[in-house]
């Protein structure tokens, strides 16, 4: 009777830790450009919204949608010859997959279209792989690398860290 009752309490916990990946959550991020931007750009902020729903008890899927603010800094275009870069904003909407490892241990991808909000930026095909850590019941550590194909063969890219909170 003992073990029995062990069994279903450990079921119940893996239950409610899977119930905790689905629903809505909200997600902020702090990152360091990389490659095409590293010049012209200091850092970049963010802020997402997801919705996931559990598609088997490790896999699940949804949407999500966010603001990411890459700001400028002031770099020599020429000896003597300072530039201070504008600011742009991009707005990514995206598919999300999501996948547990373990219980605390996830990958997952988002892969969507991030529209530039400037009017001289265009947007670009956005994609976003994710390692995650959770680090309590409603909040996850994310690491990710964040990727926008903008046109002229330019990357707008970030290495990221940031903490996605379930709602």
């Amino acid at each position: 009777m003992k073990k029995l009752f062990i069994v279903a309490i450990a079921a119940l916990g893996f239950a409610f830790s899977a119930q905790a990946q689905e629903g809505f959550g909200a997600g902020v991020n702090l990152g360091l450009p990389m490659g095409d931007l590293d010049d012209f750009y200091g850092f970049n902020a963010g802020v997402d919204v997801q919705y996931l729903g559990a598609v088997s008890e490790t896999f699940y899927a949804g949407g999500t949608i966010g603001y990411s603010h890459y700001f400028g800094k002031t770099y020599d275009a020429a000896p003597g010859i300072e530039i201070e870069q504008e600011d742009i904003q991009f707005l990514p909407i995206a598919a999300v997959a999501k996948f547990m490892i373990t219980e605390d241990f996830s990958v997952g991808t988002d892969l969507g279209y991030a529209l530039g909000l400037k009017e001289d930026v265009d947007g670009g095909f956005y994609y976003r792989p994710k390692l995650g850590y959770r680090i309590a019941d409603s909040i996850e550590l994310n690491l990710s690398y964040a990727g926008i194909s903008l046109e002229d063969d330019i990357n707008a890219s970030t290495f990221n860290i940031g903490f996605m909170f379930q709602l």
